[in-house]
């Protein structure tokens, strides 16, 4: 077995609205042998991965994978179930998967298995297939431990900790979407454009510098907290034990010695009574920090008070970590029982902390006249930490509503002073009930970043949501999201595009837009190449100026990386015809449909589709029903068109050479084509179906008809706002057009647009990508020679055939096409191409050059023949 081929499809894609990992795999040797063939395969797997007896499939019945393996079934499905399984084990947890044949291609197979974490589907897809291969081919065993034990240690390293699930859960439960922005880090973007915030943990991109450096200075917050009037236990900051011991004798009471900048109760040694009690509690903070706090222990319990956006959300009293004896096991028998506990866990990844029997719990366990292996009698609870932090293996119980009103104030106050946003306040006192005041507690910390899982799961008591809390600061009732227009369709994508994101910057909009031609943020240039895909709208959505985005969403970009963001707010595809068939699993224009079909049913205020292509017309019944259908047509007598006029349905149209919104029962003429400068006269009518879509979108996304009208007005299709578009230039006489058509329709467009313009000859410079299937190469050959009066073919990209291969196909299907030769030219080299193309010209001719991948190269081509023209044209282009 070999895997050919992987992507992962982050957005929503053909296979489902949640990422996937897709792969290519061929089975070689074992293909088209089924389980059934292989019975000791069957046990040896059920052996191996005893989980995957209980798996569902497609029937939904448990156990229905070890029926299906008992049945029969191709090892390309085991691999998806086994892929699956792994992530499972591993404690990514992923249910969805997919397997289907690679068309054309017998033994090649592609798998899509879900996923939650990227870093860990990967090698749990290459771990699948090593374990179907050596089983299938005979292998009684297969060591999984250590393999799994990677997975394991991938899934924990890349996992999100539990503080950050729980407020990443809030913000989908609000709708707001979410990006992680680094693997490595619990770093996350939630919302998009000027929407967006950013929280890392608890820690949000309100959250100031200063205040946090504040917090993590006891001493200096200790000084501010007094002069808010919060209450604070006495004590000084040391940094040697003779002062440590001074300070203690001062103050003549139990201290509490602790590191200035510690955090999680790191080295925090309470009720500190005798010299050598101090002396070993300053040497154990002297681990964690150099400058060392030595204070009043304040008598009572230690509780957590969990302030967010002015107000307390939670409290919590924490106990330390303890076990309770049984009058049987040790204590070090009964900490290892409860770190069984499957809420326990190492660091932060689960709701409780597992205990450490170390050097600090053994002291603590001597001064209530314990040892690690006594045995504590039934019922004794024995403590094992001198803080109750759950870092370190507390407990916690929910309070909130015991809190009284001073109590609330006081712990605003002191996350104010401090100057934190979220904000965790320690308090130690006898009862929380009772105000702090009346029985001496005193606030001992203020912590940033504080932990929220104590709240989000506490040992007893009701959970609070803490996460929410935290959203509900930071986003207030927004829900993070701009409007997003997304664009796709076989060919006008990047016209329509343009023209639409036009359209709303003069609407006063920050427009954030990607095309063909590169990313754009307020029309000014970001990046330049093609920009259609997954990560040119991630760059968008991520701008902090954007307030809207417009994205042009081509075939390649959802195939290989699915969309970037979970739904839209206007899905357009303006069409389906034949092009890329043959690539990534795309065999039929159905397929292509289908692909296109993402952007529609992402949609979730309005979809918009082509009135008079069948394919566009079917997405409809796929569109989610609370999602409004919205039709565009050259036609107004279209029966798609006029049943959805007659229900009150909205839609744009052209009649008697003007655009029409129709917004419910009124029908309004918005301009006149000849109005728009990229109608070329009302010729180009591509460019005007093109400005119909665009009307639809805008309508549809809550512009107004003047503001449509201005913007289809005043946009101008030439080399500086849209190369390759319909970009005419004279030279010599003769009128070109420079456009990036490259498939029949496109051509046949084109040419009808071209013909209209001059009563003279018709030339065109053509040629297609090489990885093209053979008819669509011959059809380009067909449709182009019967339009243009003279055809120069040339090569652009072979890719992956032998060079000059697609022009003879071309060339072939043209000389089908009109029964002769003498009006047909081979020259492969583009510059020659143009100036070949231009020698067959006389003025008053009109020459198309098409396909062409910068409009550089056709200045370069003619600069030598007329420096002129070609200074004029690059002038022109920017």
């Amino acid at each position: 077995m070999q895997i050919l081929e992987q992507r992962f499809l982050r957005g929503p894609n053909i296979h489902a609205d949640t990422p996937c990992l897709l792969s290519v795999v061929d089975l070689g040797d074992l293909y088209g042998v089924s389980t059934r063939e292989l019975p000791q395969f069957n046990e040896a797997l059920l052996n191996l991965l005893p989980s995957l007896a209980d798996y569902l499939v497609p029937t939904g019945q448990p156990g229905g994978f070890a029926q299906r393996l008992r049945e029969g079934t191709y090892l390309a499905r085991v691999i998806e179930h086994v892929c699956l399984g792994l992530q499972c084990l591993a404690g990514a947890p992923a249910s969805f998967g997919r397997t289907r044949p690679v068309a054309g291609t017998p033994g090649q197979y592609r798998i899509v298995c879900a996923y939650q974490i990227e870093k860990v589907a990967q090698p749990a897809f290459a771990l699948a297939v090593e374990i179907v291969d050596a089983l299938a081919h005979g292998a009684a065993s297969f060591d999984l431990a250590p393999r799994l034990q990677e997975l394991r240690e991938l899934a924990e390293h890349y996992a999100i900790g539990t503080s950050t699930a729980a407020v990443l859960a809030a913000a989908h439960e609000r709708g707001i979407p979410v990006q992680r922005i680094t693997e490595d880090a619990n770093l996350f973007q939630l919302g998009w454009g000027v929407k967006q915030k950013r929280i890392q943990a608890t820690i949000t991109g309100e959250t100031s510098n200063i205040a946090v450096r504040i917090a993590s200075d006891k001493q200096l917050t200790k000084q501010l907290l007094l002069e808010a009037g919060v209450p604070v236990p006495e004590g000084e900051t040391v940094t040697s034990i003779d002062d440590a011991l001074r300070v203690a004798r001062r103050l003549a009471v139990p201290v509490t010695v602790k590191p200035l900048d510690g955090n999680q109760g790191k080295g925090v040694t309470v009720d500190c009574r005798t010299p050598e009690e101090v002396e070993q509690a300053y040497a154990f903070a002297r681990k964690h920090g150099r400058r060392i706090i030595v204070e009043r222990t304040i008598q009572g319990r230690d509780y957590r008070v969990f302030v967010a956006a002015g107000r307390v959300a939670a409290a919590s009293c924490r106990r330390p970590a303890h076990i309770i004896g049984d009058g049987r096991h040790t204590v070090r028998e009964l900490v290892a029982i409860e770190n069984r506990n499957p809420a326990r866990g190492a660091g932060h990844t689960n709701i409780l902390t597992q205990i450490a029997l170390d050097a600090h719990a053994e002291d603590i366990l001597r001064k209530q006249g314990y040892a690690p292996d006594s045995v504590p009698a039934q019922g004794v609870a024995v403590e094992l930490r001198g803080n109750a932090n759950l870092s370190t293996g507390g407990t916690a119980e929910d309070v909130t509503d015991l809190l009284p009103e001073s109590t609330r104030q006081i712990c605003v106050r002191a996350a104010s002073k401090i100057g934190l946003d979220v904000a965790g306040i320690d308090i130690v006192c006898r009862d929380i009930g009772l105000p702090l005041a009346s029985q001496g507690g005193a606030v001992i910390e203020v912590n940033a970043a504080p932990g929220i899982r104590m709240h989000q799961y506490p040992s007893s008591g009701a959970p609070r949501d803490a996460g929410d809390a935290i959203v509900e600061g930071l986003m207030g009732n927004s829900d993070g999201r701009i409007p997003i227009i997304a664009c796709t369709g076989t060919n006008g994508k990047t016209t329509t595009t343009l023209l639409m994101a036009h359209t709303v910057r003069l609407a006063g909009r920050v427009t954030g837009a990607t095309t063909t031609h590169g990313v754009y943020v307020d029309g000014k240039p970001i990046t330049r190449g093609d920009c259609t895909g997954y990560w040119s709208a991630r760059t968008v959505l991520a701008s902090p100026d954007v307030e809207i985005a417009v994205l042009e969403t081509a075939r390649g970009g959802i195939l290989k990386r699915g969309l970037a963001f979970d739904r839209c707010d206007v899905g357009i595809c303006l069409n389906v015809s034949p092009d890329h068939l043959g690539l990534d699993g795309i065999e039929t224009i159905e397929d292509l449909a289908q692909v296109k079909a993402v952007v529609p049913l992402s949609a979730s205020r309005a979809a918009v589709l082509n009135a008079e292509d069948p394919l566009c017309v079917a997405m409809a019944r796929r569109v989610r029903p609370d999602v409004e259908l919205v039709y565009f047509s050259m036609n107004p007598d279209e029966p798609v068109l006029l049943r959805h006029l007659e229900e009150g349905g909205r839609a744009a149209y052209l009649q008697d050479n003007a655009i029409v919104l129709a917004d419910g029962n009124v029908h309004q003429e918005l301009l006149r084509v000849e109005s728009m400068p990229i109608s070329m006269g009302g010729r180009a009518r591509y460019n005007i179906a093109n400005g119909l879509a665009a009307s639809a979108a805008l309508m549809a996304a809550g512009f107004s008809n003047l503001q449509i009208a201005t913007g289809l007005s005043t946009f101008v299709s030439d080399g500086k706002t849209n190369p390759l578009r319909t970009n005419v230039f004279e030279v010599r006489g003769v009128t070109v057009i420079v456009d990036y058509a490259h498939n029949p329709a496109a051509y046949k467009a084109l040419a009808e647009m071209a013909r209209s313009l001059l009563p003279g000859q018709l030339v065109g410079i053509v040629t297609a990508p090489g990885d093209r299937r053979d008819q669509d190469l011959l059809e380009v050959g067909r449709v182009c020679a019967s339009r243009f009066d003279e055809l120069v073919v040339y090569e652009s990209s072979s890719r992956g055939r032998a060079h000059g291969g697609a022009v003879d196909l071309i060339l072939q299907g043209a000389e089908e096409a009109v029964g002769k030769t003498d009006t047909l030219h081979r020259e492969l080299e583009v510059g020659e191409a143009i100036r070949l193309g231009l020698s067959l010209c006389g003025r008053g001719d009109v020459l198309v050059f098409a396909c062409g991948s910068s409009l550089e190269v056709f200045v370069e081509a003619i600069r030598e023949m007329d420096p002129e023209s070609a200074e004029r044209i690059a002038a022109q282009a920017g």
